[in-house]
């Protein structure tokens, strides 16, 4: 018809732990899986961002992209807005690129994926990892397909190939919506996500997070046993 192809924006507000209080069918994990790779390529975009200063980057990126969805994933949870300079993190546009990276260093990396588990890895398990002096590379999940919008050279830059085969994921989804960024299967038995140990009840986010092991002292504990044994391996 000619006219111009607009975006349609559908907001995904009940998915996650973080929405746990509401009940366990609004802490569901599985409505990004259903999204992702299940439409034509750039045809849907989601977004997953964290920090709140993220979205409307990520918003004006994606709509450059022309999808014919848009689907972000954004918790109604009150949360401190994160300083960022203070954590040490790069700018909130960095989110457009789809990945970034919030530490590099060492050989292990771990990949994290949803607003709720990162807030309580930069909250409760980022200072101990500086503290402490661990090496390892941090990246954070935006957008797996803005990511994936991305010149090769530019995706390897930020993402390398050969860091997946080291890696383990900690999301608020399920454990597929990894694949991408995990590639090794003890790698993979290694991550957290929401299903792990189980349906989750309701309850605080607090209470929900520490049922399935996705909170400060359940991350830490698994994000160490992974530096290990990398370590160990190389």
């Amino acid at each position: 018809t000619g006219e111009p192809k607009r975006t349609w924006i559908m907001v995904n507000a009940h998915a996650g732990p973080m929405t746990g209080e509401d009940g366990p069918t609004h802490a569901c994990p599985q409505s990004l899986q259903l999204l992702q790779d299940n439409f034509p390529k750039g045809s849907l975009i989601t977004l997953t961002p964290w920090d709140p200063q993220e979205i409307w980057p990520l918003l004006v990126a994606s709509l450059r992209a022309r999808p014919a969805v848009l689907a972000p994933f954004v918790t109604r949870p009150a949360c401190p807005v994160p300083d960022r300079a203070k954590l040490g993190l790069p700018p909130a546009h960095a989110a457009v690129k789809g990945v970034y990276a919030l530490r590099r260093a060492g050989k292990a990396a771990v990949v994290l994926q949803g607003h709720g588990v990162a807030h309580f890895f930069a909250r409760d398990v980022l200072p101990k990892l500086d503290a402490q002096g661990v090496k390892l590379s941090v990246f954070y999940v935006t957008s797996a397909e803005l990511f994936e919008g991305l010149p090769e050279a530019e995706r390897r830059a930020i993402f390398p190939p050969e860091t997946a085969f080291r890696s383990m994921g900690i999301t608020d989804f399920t454990l597929p919506t990894l694949w991408r960024w995990v590639r090794s299967d003890a790698g993979l038995a290694a991550s957290l996500s929401p299903q792990k140990q189980g349906y989750l009840g309701s309850g605080s986010a607090d209470k929900v997070f520490e049922q399935a092991g996705l909170d400060g002292r359940g991350q830490f504990d698994a994000v160490m046993a992974w530096v290990k044994s990398v370590e160990a391996g190389a």
